[in-house]
């Protein structure tokens, strides 16, 4: 009876924390893997690395927890990323107040989607695939096809060491305000009750547009900050940024155990689940693996986080 219980509540532990187990594991296979990876050259890399999609990730978990799903977030990132290089580059501007700009800009595209979902009863797919299109064409207009080379002393402050690389602490911040956010604000819970039961939401008198269409803003604000970080890192800004981080961002939400229906999903989890992509990228790296097989790996892994997921929510029923 006593072993009965104690495999049960085995069982309940890898049901609720499996995200970190899976990171701890990932963490310590790949020391293990490579001399390379503990190092803290390679530590701050990833750091660097995963500053933007975590902001991404950010965003998108709080779209999908009200059962949408946002697929402009990688265009957002490629115009607000270009036109905050254009600012400091061709007028320039000071690199703060065109960030600003162009994180307004990420939340206008986002508001976009949000006034078509929210208020056209257009699906979050088609509102943001629409969007998306835009948005991507639009920082192909304002650059001209072309890259925009950042002068020193700009937008690259934000990864210079001399300045504890900015990114990295922004992206912390950012993620304790999100946790704030979801669990110690009547806005982080109501938008999970939306995911949950919208009706219901409705009949208690609360006007749920409102804040759908705020989700896909935010969205697209934190997109555009990620857009900012990988100009900042790459010292250009260009129309081709943040191509494919959409589907990255779902499957980080995804592997920290979002339920794309709705409703269920943690700021953190999704953090722990960015780190996880992180891990096996760059130990595929390290490793020297091509990059089309490395494509085929996380695409099988994130089959089998949905897999764990799903197996995950259907235990939860019978318990």
């Amino acid at each position: 009876m006593e072993l009965k219980r104690a495999g049960k509540s085995l069982k309940n532990i890898f049901f609720e924390y499996n995200t970190y187990i899976i990171f701890v594991l990932l963490f310590l296979i790949c020391s293990f893997l490579s001399n390379q990876f503990l190092t803290s050259m390679n530590m701050r890399n990833i750091a660097l690395q995963r500053s933007a999609p975590i902001c991404v990730a950010i965003g998108m978990l709080f779209v999908i927890l009200t059962g949408g799903i946002d697929l402009s977030v990688g265009s957002i990132m490629a115009f607000s990323g270009s036109l905050s290089a254009i600012l400091v580059t061709n007028q320039g501007w000071h690199f703060i107040p065109s960030m600003c700009v162009g994180i307004l800009s990420g939340a206008v595209f986002g508001s976009l989607t949000g006034v078509l979902v929210a208020y056209a009863n257009m699906q979050g797919f088609v509102a943001s695939l629409a969007v998306m299109t835009i948005a991507r064409g639009a920082a192909f207009m304002i650059t001209n096809g072309t890259p925009i080379k950042l002068a020193q002393g700009t937008l690259n402050i934000l990864v210079d060491r001399a300045y504890f690389f900015p990114i990295i602490i922004i992206a912390i911040l950012v993620a304790i305000l999100f946790i704030l956010i979801q669990n110690y604000t009547s806005y982080g819970r109501l938008v999970m009750a939306i995911g949950s039961n919208s009706m219901a939401v409705e009949l208690a008198g609360i006007r749920t547009k409102r804040y759908i269409m705020s989700v896909y803003m935010l969205s697209g604000a934190l997109a555009a900050l990620g857009g900012i970080f990988v100009a900042a890192r790459a010292s250009t800004g260009s129309a081709t940024i943040g191509i494919g981080t959409e589907l990255e961002a779902i499957a980080a939400c995804v592997i920290g155990g979002a339920s794309l229906a709705g409703g269920r999903g943690l700021v953190f989890r999704t953090v722990a689940g960015v780190l996880v992509l992180a891990l096996i990228g760059n130990i595929m790296n390290l490793m020297s693996i091509p990059a089309y097989p490395q494509d085929v790996i996380r695409g099988i892994i994130i089959i089998l986080a949905v897999l764990m997921q799903l197996f995950t929510s259907k235990s939860e029923k019978t318990v």
